[in-house]
């Protein structure tokens, strides 16, 4: 009895090694939605420790910019940012796409942050694109 016992403990014990992990979809896209916050105001959120330096030192200030400039801008600028995305190109800068409606009123701060990280993208990586104003897309 006690071989019997050792033998399934000893034929079942590879099996309890096996990974238990799904693999994730292939099909899930992670997508940039900019929500609104609780005063009502949307709000856009970037992760990156640096990007705050960028804005207070490197970017132009708001008020070199109107808001009907910045929305043409970004909408150029998303549909590019898409592309690139969806194509696979710049996988190691664009990690996800961006849900971006023009239509919808999203303020001028909000329209110059989403400008600025478009800018700030071309900052740091060198990312070349051409929807940004020359002077914007320096290093």
């Amino acid at each position: 009895m006690k071989n019997i016992v050792v033998i399934l403990i000893f034929a079942f014990l590879p099996f309890s090694c096996f990974s238990q992990n799904t693999p994730a979809k292939d099909e899930e896209k992670s997508e940039m939605k900019p929500s609104k916050n609780d005063d009502g105001e949307w709000e856009l959120t970037v992760m990156d420790t640096q990007f705050d330096y960028f804005l207070n030192a490197v970017a132009k200030p708001v008020s070199q910019y109107s808001e009907s400039y910045l929305k043409t801008k970004n909408t150029f600028l998303v549909t590019e940012w898409n592309s690139y995305y969806n194509s696979g190109k710049y996988r190691n800068i664009i990690e996800s796409g961006i849900d971006y409606n023009p239509r919808e009123n999203y303020g001028i701060q909000f329209e110059y942050k989403l400008y600025q990280v478009f800018a700030y993208v071309s900052w740091k990586y060198g990312l070349k694109m051409n929807g940004l104003s020359p002077s914007d897309a320096t290093r």
